[in-house]
């Protein structure tokens, strides 16, 4: 008996580890990682990393005790270019699919990112953080551009936008961004008429107030579908260089916004 109840526990304990329980986003409850764990939590997909690359560490934090130490090396995750493109490579975290955003839904969310004082400081393609539109089984998709993200080039931050043939920067600044944390928070709806929106806070102060399209177009010569699902990764993606980069992450959360009400929901961030 004994024996079949260490059974039991173990099987559910990797019933829930495993991300197969009905989790959803409930409206108003939102879920947190503070990355205080020995490992990822189900929260994240971690195909996009190599398994060195990535470290639960305490030297670095923002709050707690620890936080997350993501190093890109060389050709990591190497993925050749598209459509006349650069080659890639990256070391990015991927929200587990029950956290995928649905098209015309408004969703609330928190992280931090933290770059080290001797972070590279080059011109190259560099995203830390984006939010792509998904390319599901039977279409071709052929700009796999993000619709939003955050750029970190050649010294200035950017945020930008791209749901057609041209890229729009939301925001930029030339400011020193290493050796501080950078406490973002985003409210989005990502649709393809005038109800989408996104609003961006960098640690308190409100950086991007956009209304307007935020997904691609049925019809639209990208090939996405009608009904769009979007999903969020952050890390290092970047186009391939020989320096290493190393950022660390802490106080993600996100949440379910019901309704139709302006965009300028407060964001509940538990702190």
């Amino acid at each position: 008996m004994k024996n079949f109840l260490g059974i039991f526990v173990m099987l559910v304990e990797m019933f829930l580890l495993s991300g197969c329980s009905s989790q959803k986003l409930v409206q108003g409850v939102p879920i947190r990682d503070n990355f205080e764990g020995s490992k990822l939590s189900n929260l994240w997909e971690a195909d996009k990393i190599i398994p060195t690359d990535l470290k639960l560490q305490n030297a670095i934090f923002r709050n707690g005790h620890a936080a997350l130490q993501i190093t890109l090396h060389t050709n990591d995750k190497f993925a050749a270019g598209r459509n006349g493109s650069k080659d890639i490579e990256r070391a990015e975290l991927t929200e587990a699919d029950w956290l995928f955003y649905r098209q015309g839904e408004k969703y609330a969310q928190t992280f931090s990112l933290f770059l080290p004082d001797d972070f590279p400081i080059v011109k190259t393609r560099l995203v830390l953080a984006q939010w792509k539109q998904d390319c599901p089984d039977g279409h071709t998709c052929d700009d796999d551009s993000p619709v939003l993200a955050i750029r970190y080039e050649s010294g200035t931050l950017y945020i930008t936008k791209k749901t057609s043939e041209h890229q729009t920067t939301l925001w930029r600044s030339t400011e020193e961004f290493r050796n501080r944390w950078l406490n973002f928070k985003f409210i989005t709806r990502f649709d393809t008429s005038v109800v989408g929106c996104i609003v961006g806070y960098l640690n308190d102060s409100c950086i991007v107030d956009y209304t307007g399209p935020t997904a691609y177009k049925e019809g639209d010569p990208n090939g996405y579908p009608a009904s769009g699902i979007f999903y969020f990764k952050m890390g290092l993606y970047r186009d391939v260089m020989s320096d290493p980069m190393t950022i660390y992450i802490d106080d993600y959360s996100k949440e379910f916004l019901e309704g139709k009400c302006p965009c300028n929901t407060k964001i509940s961030t538990g702190k």
